[in-house]
């Protein structure tokens, strides 16, 4: 059994943050990450908002965030998933599909997955023209029509980038009013390829061997029509990678998002999380890094108990 001082458990944003503070404090610290290190931002195709970066691809940023975060000492250990968790005693047990540690104290940094829409063909056709990534799936739609679905900052994102590619791009929103930042609403009506199909729901997702077409309702008018298309981008927003936690004991919300104090404590001695898998209700990276740097410096107070901690 290996023995770490902190393991933090995400390599997103906040696992990150969290690792640099840690082991600039001195913490022997261990990141796992069940995926590759960088977190949803790796699928952004650019963020805007961060500050220092007037804009940057999100898997540059990504990538410059885990290069630091190595340089200060921090042992990533990536595609290694966490499987079970007793964090009841002060030795707090993680075990994993390759190994078990043991730690003084954990941070939850496992962030969210994709929600999905649910709908008949969205299984089937997954990797065969529905994506969940446009940075990762947009340029295999080069010149080809694609329907975008959502309405929050990722989607209409999303549907920029895509719009730089495909001929075409229809972007379904089940409300009438989008939810994204204006700076991102004003871009997306500059865009002559694109069109907002408002108060539109995809029903069903067909095709043969490839998505061919979508079926949509007008839940205003109670009309549904099919729509031409060659690909599906869903970004109807995520779910908190929480249920590890909740099984270990820690307090969680009635959608899951781990239940922190303004110091990122959980209800659970030494336990701690930070980014978008919390109940924050913002979901960004700004708020990601500086939740994770707060967690590690209450999981370095916690551990090594300086005189100035409070507990």
């Amino acid at each position: 059994m290996e023995n770490w001082e902190l393991i933090t458990i995400g390599a997103g944003a906040a696992g990150l943050a969290a690792g640099i503070y840690s082991a600039r404090s001195g913490l022997d610290t261990l990141i796992l990450e069940k995926k590759i290190a960088g977190g949803t931002m790796v699928d952004a195709p650019i963020i805007e908002n961060y500050p220092g970066f007037q804009s940057i691809n999100g898997r540059e940023l990504a990538q410059k965030m885990v290069v630091h975060c190595r340089s200060v000492g921090v042992e990533i250990r990536e595609l290694e998933k966490v499987v079970s968790l007793d964090l009841k005693s002060k030795k707090k047990i993680v075990k994993t599909d390759k190994t078990t540690y043991q730690a003084k104290a954990v941070v939850f940094a496992s962030g969210t997955h994709y929600l999905e829409l649910g709908v008949p063909g969205e299984k089937e056709f997954r990797g065969r023209g529905v994506s969940y990534c446009g940075v990762c799936d947009g340029p295999l739609f080069k010149n080809k029509r694609v329907l975008v679905v959502g309405g929050g900052n990722s989607a209409i994102i999303t549907a920029l980038y895509i719009a730089e590619l495909a001929s075409e791009v229809k972007l379904s929103h089940r409300r009438g009013t989008l939810r994204a930042e204006e700076a991102l609403v004003k871009a997306l009506k500059n865009k002559s390829n694109v069109e907002i199909l408002w108060n539109t729901e995809v029903k069903e997702i067909e095709g043969e061997k490839v998505v061919s077409k979508a079926s949509l309702f007008d839940n205003k008018t109670g009309k549904t029509k099919e729509l031409k298309v060659d690909g599906v981008f869903i970004q109807v927003g995520e779910a908190p990678n929480s249920q590890l936690a909740k099984i270990a004991g820690v307090n969680v919300d009635r959608k899951g998002y781990i239940i922190v104090d303004v110091r990122q404590h959980t209800n659970m001695a030494g336990v701690y999380a930070a980014g978008d898998v919390t109940n924050h209700p913002v979901k960004q990276v700004g708020t990601a890094v500086g939740q994770g740097t707060t967690a590690a410096l209450e999981a370095f107070g916690y551990i090594r108990q300086p005189y100035y901690y409070k507990g």
